[in-house]
């Protein structure tokens, strides 16, 4: 994912569009390998906030790149742009990687890529995208959402949790830990269950798996197979597959795994249990095993996640994912 680009036209939000520059623009000293080339993609000159900005490109070179980064929108209550809209619609055709910052989850939206899908944007706008899109899962409560091709993130600082865990997916933990540290911020946000696992909600009441996903929480220390859901479930695995996949964006396996992974640092940041209990409280079996899948998923071992976390909670207020809400504004 060497090239990015960011999309804008009239009515973007111009702290978003900084930070992402800020972020994929330069690279910290001593990064290994290339970094990423940045281009501002819009039609003509544009006003962004208060400034008039000169893109480098057309939007139609969004259909080019490797990642598209889409700032907030400035005014929500208006439909976004037909000619932005439809070019990250072709981008992500054309199989790139496509991220909204704050309320540009509304052009996302607009461009049908986060139908069946789990989203968020700020906490004041989410009521707002899921009147306008019904088809979308919004969750309000989580700094940000990645489903894999898509991604989306809460209001303003958010969007910052959101740029480093792309560059931590493309260069690893430690070079997104040095752009925190040369940004002065922590690579990671207190209470942010979400910067580190994609976890799928369950779905609505009326959904076929609503009684599922419950079930499936309370039985994590159990060795739970596919065949298990379904037979739950009462649906063949391949239905249930259907129905996870357009549910959580996921297979029942990756969900399950999720969870577990889940659990775990909740037990890691609440607990002083072993890394064995841990390990057979979440269905992982050995500790081997959960080093091997916790490390893969996190970016860092239990043990440093434990370090990290529990300090921090012993020193401030828990603050669940769940309740979690961002304070500032757009």
């Amino acid at each position: 994912m060497t090239t990015v680009a960011l999309a804008v036209t009239d009515g973007m939000l111009h702290f978003e569009l900084s930070l992402a520059y800020e972020v994929f623009g330069s690279a910290p000293a001593g990064t290994p390998g290339p970094w990423y080339d940045v281009t501002v993609c819009g039609p003509s000159a544009v006003r962004v906030g208060r400034f008039r900005l000169e893109p480098d490109r057309g939007l139609d070179h969004l259909r080019r790149v490797d990642t598209v980064i889409v700032p907030g929108w400035a005014d929500v209550d208006q439909p976004p742009p037909t000619e932005l809209v439809d070019a990250v619609r072709a981008a992500h055709q054309a199989g790139a990687r496509v991220a909204s910052l704050c309320t540009g989850a509304f052009v996302l939206a607009a461009a049908g890529l986060l139908d069946g899908l789990r989203a968020t944007t700020h906490w004041a706008h989410t009521e707002d995208l899921a009147a306008r899109h019904p088809q979308v899962i919004v969750d309000p409560g989580v700094l940000y959402v990645d489903n894999g091709s898509v991604l989306t993130s809460a209001g303003k600082a958010a969007a910052m949790d959101l740029c480093l865990h792309l560059v931590r997916l493309d260069h690893g933990s430690s070079v997104a830990n040095a752009v925190a540290r040369r940004l002065v911020v922590p690579p990671h946000r207190d209470g942010g269950q979400a910067q580190y696992v994609t976890t799928p909600v369950p779905a609505p009441d009326h959904h076929p798996l609503a009684d599922l996903f419950p079930w499936v929480l309370r039985r994590l220390d159990q060795p739970l197979t596919v065949e298990d859901l379904a037979r739950q479930a009462r649906m063949s695995s391949r239905n249930l597959g259907r129905h996870f996949k357009a549910a959580t964006g996921t297979t029942p396996l990756q969900w399950l795994l999720t969870q577990r992974i889940r659990h775990a640092q909740e037990l890691l940041e609440t607990t002083g249990e072993g890394i064995d209990t841990i390990a057979a409280a979440t269905g992982m079996g050995t500790a081997t095993t959960l080093r091997r899948h916790f490390n893969r998923t996190v970016g860092v071992p239990p043990d440093t996640y434990r370090r990290t976390f529990r300090a921090r909670a012993d020193s401030i207020p828990h603050v669940s994912e769940q309740h979690h809400r961002e304070t500032d504004t757009c």
